[in-house]
C-alpha cells in the first residue's frame, strides 16, 4: 500500500524489453532502503524488487502490466516516479494507493494558474464515473485532488513543490499517465451494485 506521496524521481538507466516482458534497472537515492522482495511504486505501477543496491534497483514488468499502464511507453533515460511501500506507522499524508492501476490517462491541456499549473486530463468512459469534485485520483502515482470535472475529463492543480518533486511539471498536451481511482468510490459501487434500480 502507498500513499501517492513520491519519495524520489528515477531514471531509468537500463531497459530490457523483449516479449516476455521488461526488465528495469532504475537509478535512485532510494536503493539504499530497497530489499529483495520489497514493492515499489513506479510511476504509480506497483512493482517487486528483484535486486538493489545503494545506487538503485531492479525490477520486471509482465507482458499485461505493460499492455494496461504507461509503463509500455518508458525508455531508458526516462524519469519516473517513486514511492516505498508505507509502514504501518507513517502517516496517511496523501490517500489509499494500491499501485493497481485502472488506465491510462490522456493530457489535454496544462495551463498555467499563478504559481499552480492547471492539467487537464482525459480519462477512459469506465473510470470517469469513479471522480468526484475534490475527491482524490492518483496520476502517475501522485495523490491529487481533483479541482474540476467534465463529461470525460478531470483537472487537477499542481503547487509548486509537485512540479518540482515528480514528473508531472514535464507533462505536455497528448503524455500519457497513469490513473488509479479512488479505492473507496471502487468499493461503494461493488457494495451498492446488487440494489440498483431497487426501490
Amino acid at each position: 500500500m502507498f500513499t501517492g506521496l513520491i519519495q524520489d524521481v528515477g531514471t531509468i538507466e537500463r531497459l530490457d524489453a523483449d516479449g516476455a516482458g521488461a526488465r528495469l534497472r532504475i537509478a535512485t537515492a532510494l536503493g539504499a532502503e530497497i530489499r529483495l522482495g520489497d514493492s515499489v511504486a513506479v510511476n504509480g505501477v506497483c512493482l517487486t524488487a528483484t535486486a538493489a543496491d545503494d545506487t538503485g534497483f531492479e525490477t520486471e514488468a509482465m507482458n499485461q502490466t505493460l499492455e494496461v499502464t504507461a509503463l509500455g511507453a518508458v525508455e531508458a533515460g526516462g524519469k519516473v516516479n517513486l514511492e516505498l511501500a508505507m509502514r504501518a506507522s507513517d502517516r496517511l499524508g496523501g490517500h489509499i494507493v494500491q499501485g493497481h492501476v485502472d488506465g491510462v490517462g490522456t493530457v489535454l491541456e496544462t495551463r498555467e494558474d499563478g504559481f499552480a499549473r492547471r492539467l487537464r486530463v482525459s480519462l477512459p468512459p469506465e473510470l470517469v464515473r469513479y471522480a468526484i469534485d475534490k475527491g482524490s485520483i492518483a496520476l502517475a502515482g501522485v495523490s491529487l485532488t481533483v479541482a474540476e470535472l467534465g463529461d470525460d475529463w478531470i483537472e487537477v492543480s499542481l503547487i509548486p513543490e509537485t512540479l518540482e518533486r515528480t514528473t508531472l511539471g514535464e507533462l505536455q498536451a497528448g503524455s500519457k499517465l497513469n490513473v488509479e481511482c479512488d479505492m473507496v468510490a471502487k468499493y461503494v459501487e461493488r457494495l451498492l451494485a446488487p440494489f440498483a434500480g431497487k426501490d
